[in-house]
Order: C-alpha cells, then sequence, then structure tokens
C-alpha cells in the first residue's frame, strides 16, 4: 500500500545517533509511561506494554522518520471513563476498534482532514484535559486516603473535600522535592534525564528516610511483572460493539490528531515531510495489535518526538531502539519500580497538564469574543464537567454551525443599473437613475451553498418585484454552487420564465457552470443564454426588450433602446 523510504541510504554513524536518541527517549518515556496509565486507572505495567509494542509499530510502519508513540496524557479523560464505567477489559476492545476506526481512516486518505478541525476545538478539549490531569494528581499530591475514582470531574473534586483529613504531609514533602526536581534540574543540569530524576531522588528519600509512609505503586497495584503479558484476543460481543463505538470513535479522533500534530511538529524542526494516511496506518495497526498483550490506547508523543530529534534521531530505527531500550528496562528493573511513590507522579503530570493547556492560546480566543470563543468554551466545559465523547461532536457541529454563519454573510447581491442613453459606452459598468426599466442586472459575489441559498433567493426576490422582461445574473465571482442552491435558483428562474421573463448568466466560473450541467439546470436555461461577457449579454438584452410596453421610452419619445444600441457601436 505503501513505499516507504525511511530506511534507505542509513550509515553505520546514523545507526549510532538513532541509538543514542532512543535510550535518551526512552529514559524520558518510562516514567511517562507508568504516570499515564495510573492517571488513566490501570496498573502502571500497561503503559510500559504501550510503549514497548506501540512504539515498535508506529517505528516501523507510520509514516513519520521521528514520530515516537506511547500512551499520552490526551488519552487519560476517556480511558479513565470507560474504565471506571466499563472496566479494563473494555478499555481494550475501545482501543482495539479505534485502531479498526484509523486503519479505515488511513484506507479511504483521510489523513488531511483531521488538519481541518478547528483550532477553538482542539484547545479547547485540550485545556479541559489539563485541568483533569491536573485535578486527578491532587489526592496524591496530598497524599489523601479513601478517595474513590468518580466518572465525572466534581464528583472527584466532592471526593478530595470529603477526605481533605487524612492529608499526608510526607506525600506533600515527596511532591515538593519532585517538583524542586522537574522545575530546577532542567535549568543546572540540562543534559540530565529530568523525569527519570524526579522519581528516582523521592523513591530513595521515601525508601531510607520515612519507608512506608507513603503509597507507592507497589502499595497501591502490587508489583511489576519482568515479562511482557501473553497474546489474548478481547472477548468481543455484539452489545459491548453497540455501547463502545463512541468512546473508540473517540480515540481515534484523537489519536488521529495528536499524531498528525506531531508528525507536523516533527516536519517543521527537521524540513523532512511525513506521509500523514500512512502515519494513521501505523497508528491503527499498533492500537490494534496493542491491546491483544494488555496495552492501552497509543498516539504519535509530541514531547517524546521533539526529544528524539534533539537527540540527534535520523530515522525510524531511533523508535525501535526506544522500544528495545524499555523492554529491556522492564525485563531488568522492574521490581524496583513498585517503591516508586505515587506522589512523586503527581508533579510529572501536573506539569505535563499546565504545558498542554495552552493557557495563552485559550486566553487569546476568549479574547476575540467571536463564534470561535463560544466554541472554545463549549467544548472546555463539556470537556470536564462532562466527558469527551460529547464534548468533541459538540464542539464541532458549533465550529460548522459558526463557519456556516460566517461564510453565508459573504455572500452579495449588488444590482447593476443599465443606462440605455446613447453617450453609454460600457454598459456594464456605467451606474445611472436613468436606468432600462425592463433589464434587472445583478452581480453575485460568493458561494452559493445551503446556508446563503435562501439569502441569495429572497434578495432577488425583493429586487425583481416591477417585473422586468430581462434579468441578468453576473456570477463571475461565485465560487461553488452546491445542491441547495441549485433548487433555489432554478426556482428562482422557472418562475421569471412562466412569467414571460428571459434570464441571461454571464461569466459563470468553469466549476460551477459543469454542475449546472450536471444538474440539468443548463440545459433548462439554454445554453444561448449563457454569456462569457456581461457586455454581450447587455447587447442581448436590448436586442429582445419590447419598446412598446417600456413606459419610459413611450413617455420620452425614444424610437428604441435597440437604435441606441446602433449608435454605440
Amino acid at each position: 500500500m505503501f513505499k516507504d523510504n525511511r530506511f534507505r541510504g542509513l550509515t553505520t554513524n546514523d545507526l549510532k545517533n538513532d541509538l543514542v536518541a532512543g535510550v535518551t527517549v526512552g529514559v524520558v518515556a518510562i516514567p511517562l509511561a507508568m504516570a499515564f496509565a495510573i492517571a488513566s486507572g490501570v496498573k502502571p505495567e500497561y503503559g510500559i506494554y504501550t510503549t514497548i509494542i506501540a512504539g515498535l509499530i508506529v517505528a516501523l510502519f507510520g509514516g513519520s522518520r521521528f514520530q515516537i508513540a506511547g500512551p499520552t496524557g490526551a488519552f487519560i479523560p476517556i480511558l479513565l471513563a470507560i474504565v471506571l464505567q466499563y472496566g479494563y477489559e473494555d478499555l481494550l476492545i475501545a482501543g482495539f476498534l479505534a485502531g479498526i476506526l484509523l486503519m479505515i481512516m488511513s484506507f479511504f486518505k483521510l489523513g488531511s482532514l483531521i488538519t481541518y478541525i478547528p483550532r477553538s476545538v482542539t484547545i479547547g478539549f485540550t485545556s479541559g484535559i489539563a485541568v483533569i490531569i491536573f485535578s486527578g494528581q491532587i489526592e496524591n499530591l496530598l497524599g489523601i486516603e479513601g478517595v474513590e475514582k468518580k466518572q465525572y470531574f466534581h464528583e472527584n473534586i466532592m471526593e478530595i473535600v470529603n477526605n481533605i483529613s487524612t492529608i499526608n504531609l510526607f506525600s506533600i514533602l515527596i511532591a515538593l522535592i519532585g517538583f524542586a526536581s522537574v522545575l530546577l534540574i532542567p535549568k543546572i543540569f540540562p543534559r540530565v534525564p529530568v523525569l527519570l530524576v524526579a522519581l528516582i531522588v523521592p523513591t530513595i528519600i521515601s525508601v531510607l528516610i520515612f519507608p512506608g509512609k507513603v503509597a507507592t505503586i507497589g502499595s497501591a497495584f502490587g508489583g511489576i511483572s519482568q515479562s511482557l503479558p501473553a497474546f489474548s484476543f478481547p472477548d468481543f460481543t455484539f452489545d459491548k460493539l453497540l455501547y463502545l463505538w463512541q468512546p473508540a470513535f473517540v480515540i481515534a479522533m484523537l489519536g488521529g490528531i495528536e499524531s498528525l500534530l506531531s508528525a507536523v511538529v516533527a516536519d517543521g524542526m527537521t524540513g523532512k515531510q511525513h506521509k500523514s494516511n500512512k502515519e494513521l496506518f501505523g497508528q491503527g495497526l499498533a492500537n490494534i495489535i496493542t491491546p491483544l498483550f494488555g496495552g492501552i490506547p497509543a498516539t504519535g508523543a509530541i514531547a517524546r518526538t521533539a526529544t528524539n530529534i534533539k537527540s540527534g534521531a535520523v530515522s525510524p530505527w531511533s523508535g525501535i531502539f526506544q522500544s528495545l531500550f524499555v523492554l529491556l528496562t522492564l525485563l531488568l528493573f522492574a521490581p524496583y519500580a513498585s517503591h516508586i511513590p505515587l506522589a512523586s507522579m503527581a508533579p510529572i503530570l501536573m506539569v505535563v497538564a499546565y504545558n498542554m493547556s495552552e493557557v495563552k492560546s485559550f486566553a487569546h480566543i476568549i479574547k476575540m469574543r467571536s463564534g470561535d470563543s463560544l466554541v472554545l468554551v463549549t467544548t472546555f466545559l463539556l470537556t470536564v464537567f462532562v466527558n469527551l465523547t460529547v464534548a468533541v461532536p459538540v464542539g464541532l457541529l458549533l465550529a460548522m454551525i459558526s463557519f456556516v454563519k460566517r461564510i453565508s454573510s459573504v455572500l452579495e447581491v449588488d444590482e447593476l443599473k443599465i443606462d440605455e442613453s446613447p453617450d453609454d459606452s460600457d454598459n456594464e459598468n456605467k451606474l445611472e437613475t436613468n436606468a432600462c426599466p425592463q433589464i434587472a442586472s445583478f452581480t453575485i459575489q460568493g458561494p452559493l451553498f445551503f446556508g446563503a441559498a435562501d439569502r441569495f433567493e429572497s434578495a432577488l426576490t425583493r429586487s425583481i418585484n416591477e417585473r422586468p422582461s430581462v434579468l441578468i445574473l453576473k456570477m463571475k465571482y461565485v465560487s461553488l454552487i452546491d445542491a441547495t442552491a441549485e433548487a433555489n435558483l432554478s426556482s428562482l428562474i422557472n418562475d421569471f420564465v412562466d412569467l414571460g421573463g428571459t434570464v441571461l448568466i454571464t461569466e459563470l466560473p468553469e466549476e460551477p457552470l459543469n454542475m449546472l450541467k450536471r444538474s440539468g439546470l443548463y440545459a433548462n436555461i439554454g445554453g444561448e443564454y449563457f454569456f462569457e461577457s456581461t457586455t454581450d449579454a447587455i447587447d442581448y438584452a436590448l436586442d429582445i426588450i419590447n419598446v412598446n410596453k417600456c413606459p419610459r421610452c413611450s413617455r420620452i419619445g425614444a424610437t428604441s433602446c435597440q437604435v441606441f444600441k446602433k449608435i454605440n457601436n
């Protein structure tokens, strides 16, 4: 299906660079994988499995040289909601279905369409996700006990409030050490893997100084296995497909959006060009295979992909090396991960949440006070207080309505008065109050589509109440005509012709002209009534009008408009 040139022309030095980049990204990916899995309501090792399997498959079959795939923060709210409502097994099925949807998108070459999703929608749900991630770590930061995870944001906040008396000061201390590590180490030691340090240092302190005083991965989830889980096919039923297709669709959309955005960022950093449909294929295949080994949904990770590039990556081998490094780490060091305090995960996820919140962009769109502002706020609030399966479709629907409203206002219908006096040498452009009452001429500017069709028909209907003999429609600036506009135009023309009038259409561009030919309206009007020049149409109109029925010509004693036309010629 796809030609892959990403592995060609590599040298030994290129592979060395890819190895260094892969190990570097692997060091970053391990703590994030566990943190994202825990925040999604599943065991930390599932995030590790996802990093290994999805990262390998996307590197092999994706459309970008530098893409690093794995669990990401964007998925946390939807995955947590599925786990809370249906359970871990159904999460695997939803991820599997999402992979199939991504594959379908790639086969139908829909990769470029995902990029048309409005920025107000993406920022709205991204900011909402950031709020959910941040608030979801308050209990770990404070060490609050007895908190039961709920499906909705306000319910989780109430759980924290109701159990606030169980705050653990040791957890707060661990979290503060984690924050200091995440914020200060990059400034002092920029080459040190900050996220790994932010886990190791608090872990050592908690084990040596106050063992057993804080909740850890081991106490919350048990030990982490040193091997990958066995292959297991999800238990599909028709009922599960009915209630899981919607969250699966949202996972697929989020995965497609984030992976393609990540690929675009990589293109901008390297000057290379990714293949969007091939990228969707790789992401789809990864999400089909990963659940078979217990992994959660994955997508391209922008931060890890950027780290990969900055570390010197040359080809997809860096992604392959990253997966192998994480697998080796799992095999060798998995038992030690059980000592990691949950409070040390909180700073990492809170910083991730802040970085993905796009506060400046959010505030900028709000200040615009436009339709985009409404779309942004609605998508944000629905993401936080309901869920993404509702927020994304509603946001897209509002954005579509806002777009239709704006684009329909672009349509202009301007009346052009045709002067019949003998000194007129430019019939098309001269406007005069002394205009021929038997000829109505209009310039149509803008797209004729369902959002503007009724406005177009109303404007013409109001303007031709005096019943002229000839109606000239200059359509040079009409970029498209859809089925609704075609039906309205056909109705208008038929009514005008039934009353004895003649319709002339001028300067219609090729694409809308072909549309009228396909619809049959061109034949219904008659090809002889279509003109390439408005001046020719005006001359034709002056030839066919009945001077004897013209109140103006008879009043001033004119012989005929045709005579004036001959004088001008």
